[in-house]
């Protein structure tokens, strides 16, 4: 996600600040097996979940691209709702002005789905969008109070190294899917997207929050804020999405309100794509369900994934590396058409020029197999 600062934007000071954003060699933030990518850089596979009678198939991958830090942040935790055993947890993080906002989305927010979810009971009816509301709000304060609260004993963050006491200005997007038998419920936050493929057809089950969109503009407005075209349109020339967690500095203009989607599933769905922009500035929806549904195709039925462990894969985390730009994702089982179609699409989206962090989530929604 890029932002930019300047000194004074139509009358309102924002505080000035220097995208410190180069062009770099494309790096990962996280190594499990390496392939040569675009210009003979190196894009590796995530490692990847299987699916017995409870787990899903999924892949992952996660790329620093031309960015000079990886700022994304992927939480994958399978069955994470406790004595449910069938609702899973897919998130993408994708931070700007440091990566400590999104770390701590991967962290906390699927805890905070849970909690809510438990407040809201164990009906068959469940009001989702009140559930993702509630959670956005609570990671939103989350991150505010460790900005104001943060003790001279923690580690410093990156961004107070370079600019003391500016962690309120930072942010992150969010979009989180919660899978289950019977339906996908969405929430987002931001530019990152959810979509999924049915039939042979894209849908979108997220929308960018983009500050020249009609009503976010409206909205924006109504608080008394700026859009500003600097490099495209942002909230008071600064931030290029409407809506995220964090960025204190610029509420109430920037909301962490997030939109939700409570989709029924069909048994035409193919698959579930979470990605951040750096997927989705240079590849439409439609280029990516096809790329996925061919990975599919080449890689034939999936083989049963047998577990080699008691342990869910939310509890195996962090048992690959010591990076955290992924989490809740268990080495020891792999999908290989997921993990080859998360891995493709970052490799297309480098590939395209993106400029961005590249961070994708492939879930296989089909079913019968």
């Amino acid at each position: 996600m890029e932002m930019r600062r300047f000194r004074i934007a139509s009358d309102l000071e924002v505080p000035a600040g220097e995208d410190a954003r180069p062009a770099k060699r494309q790096r990962l933030a996280r190594t499990a097996s390496g392939a040569p990518g675009p210009d003979g850089d190196s894009v590796s596979e995530q490692p990847s979940c299987g699916r017995t009678e409870q787990f899903p198939r999924y892949g992952v991958t996660a790329v620093c691209g031309r960015r000079r830090e990886m700022e994304d942040a992927v939480s994958i935790r399978p069955d994470f709702l406790p004595d449910s055993g069938k609702y899973h947890f897919y998130g993408v993080f994708d931070g700007h002005g440091c990566s400590h906002v999104a770390t701590t989305c991967q962290d906390r927010m699927h805890e905070l789905v849970a909690e809510e979810h438990k407040k809201a009971g164990s009906g068959e009816v469940i009001a989702w969008r009140d559930v993702m509301e509630r959670s956005f709000a609570r990671m939103d304060g989350e991150v505010a109070n460790r900005a104001a609260t943060r003790s001279d004993d923690e580690p410093a963050c990156p961004c107070e190294q370079q600019t003391p006491s500016r962690r309120d200005h930072a942010g992150s997007t969010a979009v989180v899917a919660v899978v289950s038998p019977t339906e996908i419920v969405v929430a987002n936050a931001g530019d990152s997207r959810a979509v999924i493929s049915r039939a042979g057809v894209p849908v979108a089950l997220s929308v960018d929050h983009k500050p020249d969109r009609p009503d976010e503009l409206e909205r924006i407005e109504a608080a008394g804020g700026r859009v500003i075209y600097w490099d495209g349109a942002r909230v008071l020339g600064v931030l290029a999405m409407s809506r995220a967690i964090g960025d204190g500095y610029l509420k109430p203009y920037v909301t962490s309100e997030p939109e939700a989607t409570v989709t029924e599933r069909t048994d035409d769905d193919e698959c579930l794509i979470l990605a951040s922009d750096g997927l989705w500035d240079v590849v439409t929806n439609e280029m990516a369900c096809e790329v996925v549904r061919a990975c599919f195709h080449n890689n034939g039925p999936p083989a049963p994934a047998a577990r080699q462990s008691g342990v869910p894969p939310s509890a195996e985390a962090e048992a690959v590396n010591g990076t955290a730009s992924v989490k809740g994702v268990n080495k020891a089982e792999s999908d290989k058409a997921c993990s080859d179609a998360a891995m493709l699409l970052a490799k297309l989206a480098l590939a395209r020029r993106s400029s961005d962090n590249v961070s994708v989530v492939v879930v296989d929604l089909r079913r019968g197999l």
